[in-house]
């Protein structure tokens, strides 16, 4: 059941753009929890690689004090990662088109994450 919910808030989620072209919720040890990819992505090496760059990014916050860390964003040619914390066990991973509209997917991912958050 609360895989089904978690499923729903990424239904939701990649519904509110055409920009986003997968989503995942990824448990802080890299588990996948509910994911929306497509057929070549590979679930394990999402939630591998995005606890990974949590972890990193979470220690760079610490050592320069920026305090804790809300999100990670990686930027390459072919287009963004966004990995937003949902509470302490998870964060929400989103894989976004290189035009895409970064305020409004960044307002949604949040909102996700809010939802995430509580329901875990």
């Amino acid at each position: 059941m609360r895989a089904d919910m978690l499923s729903s808030i990424l239904n939701e989620l990649n519904g509110t753009s055409a920009d986003i072209e997968a989503s995942g919720i990824i448990s802080t040890d890299g588990l996948m929890m509910a994911a929306q990819l497509p057929a070549g992505l590979d679930e394990d090496r999402v939630g591998a690689m995005s606890a990974a760059m949590l972890a990193l990014g979470d220690r760079t916050a610490n050592e320069l004090a920026r305090g804790t860390l809300e999100q990670v964003l990686i930027k390459g040619e072919n287009g963004y990662v966004l990995m937003t914390g949902a509470g302490e066990e998870a964060v929400v991973t989103v894989i976004a088109k290189p035009k895409a509209k970064l305020g409004l997917i960044f307002l949604d991912v949040k909102r996700a994450a809010e939802s995430v958050a509580k329901m875990i």
